[in-house]
């Protein structure tokens, strides 16, 4: 019998259509092997972070139920940046898709393919406010629960759409 494992998944697009791209790989994300889609946040307009001449981002947070491994579900992820469109040009380029790995069980990984939990997502409304939505009693590992980085984060500016 499969072991399944929760996982948090960080969405964001900000080319051809963001809200249909989020959409798109919402439904995909309950399409890989051995993996049920649990939850979805609302969909989130937040100012893209580090390379600001870009449009905005839609954002969101999924929670998936998993039989993957940590590296199956990334490559899983890739797999679904690749079927909308993302290319990699330069870091935090305008993007059709992009998929993260934040959490996974509570593990701590750190290596040159996968970094769990995601780096800087405690630092980030856009990933926070997501997923204290949809799971408000996470715990960040290392780190401590979501809630206590909300206030933090507050300053930057999110907008529910919808």
């Amino acid at each position: 019998m499969t072991k399944f494992h929760r996982a948090f998944v960080a969405l964001g697009a900000n080319l051809d259509d963001p809200a249909a791209q989020l959409a798109a790989a919402v439904k995909a994300l309950g399409e890989l092997p051995h993996t049920t889609l649990v939850a979805c946040s609302r969909f989130y307009a937040s100012a893209p972070v580090g390379y600001a001449d870009q449009p905005d981002f839609v954002n969101a947070v999924a929670a998936v139920d998993t039989g993957l491994t940590p590296d199956e579900l990334l490559q899983g992820l890739l797999q679904i940046e690749a079927a909308q469109g993302r290319e990699r040009t330069f870091r935090n380029a305008p993007r059709t898709l992009d998929l993260d790995v934040l959490l996974y069980d509570s593990i701590t990984r750190n290596d040159a393919h996968l970094v769990i939990p995601h780096p800087r997502m405690h630092e980030r409304a856009f990933v926070l406010v997501p997923l204290a939505e949809i799971a408000p009693d996470t715990v960040i590992p290392g780190l401590g629960p979501v809630t206590a980085f909300l206030g933090k984060v507050a300053s930057q500016t999110l907008h529910p759409l919808g």
